[in-house]
């Protein structure tokens, strides 16, 4: 996925039904059901512990609800086939003793991108990493390792992106590159469900802002007051 020239994306949503996770005694989603139509920015904002990371993390399928169903869906109409989906976690899960591009190529070939080597080499000039290609990452900054995180969320080109704080250890530069990279890709008809905190360049593409609470939805919105102030108020 490069930023200058994004494909044309399958217009692909996400159709979240009664979703309830448990992790023990606790219970981290109540009956959640949430609908993301295809293109939509959607926002979702709570305090630590609210269950924002958890739905996430379902929605990407690397965790399996303890009950109700998640459904990718074109056109309102569930899809018979997965789409394109890129995750960008709150932790960065990127392999310290590989360079920025060895984390790339690894994760290209598990995905079975065919010569992926222009597509890195233009991904990493794009995060700004071009010129530690080859540096380990365990010597990197935290906002260094995010963006590697970032371009691995992109090289497949992703129809639908979840991302959960992804401006984590970002400074103001990097802030602003994300904000415009993710603005271009909704532009192209990518859609985005991303977990926030507070008011910045990144909640202002929000079209849509959902409140989590103790594992429930309290607030949904799609006018722009209402957005800013839940936002406002999650990161109080």
């Amino acid at each position: 996925m490069t930023v200058t020239d994004p494909p044309q994306l399958l217009p692909s949503g996400l159709r979240l039904e009664k979703i309830e996770k448990r992790y023990g005694g606790l219970l981290a989603l109540r009956r959640v059901s949430l609908d993301v139509a295809a293109g939509e920015c959607v926002a979702l904002a709570g305090r630590n512990g609210s269950g924002k990371t958890t739905l996430l993390r379902i929605a990407a399928r690397l965790a399996r609800p303890s009950s109700g169903q998640v459904h990718f869906t074109v056109n309102g109409q569930p899809l018979e086939t997965n789409p394109c989906t890129g995750f960008v976690a709150h932790a960065t899960m990127v392999y310290d003793e590989l360079t920025a591009e060895e984390n790339l190529m690894l994760f290209a070939r598990l995905q079975g991108i065919v010569a992926p080597v222009a597509l890195i080499e233009k991904l990493l000039q794009e995060v700004g990493l071009i010129e530690r290609r080859t540096s380990l990452v365990r010597t990197f900054s935290r906002g260094m390792r995010q963006r590697v995180a970032i371009a691995r969320a992109l090289l497949q080109q992703p129809d639908i992106l979840l991302l959960d704080e992804p401006a984590t250890g970002l400074d103001p530069e990097g802030v602003a590159w994300l904000a415009a990279t993710l603005r271009k890709l909704h532009n192209a008809g990518c859609t985005l469900l991303m977990s926030l905190h507070g008011e910045s360049a990144i909640s202002a593409l929000a079209t849509r802002a959902v409140r989590l609470d103790a594992g429930s939805v309290i607030a949904d919105t799609r006018e722009d007051a209402g957005i800013r102030s839940i936002l406002a108020f999650a990161g109080g």
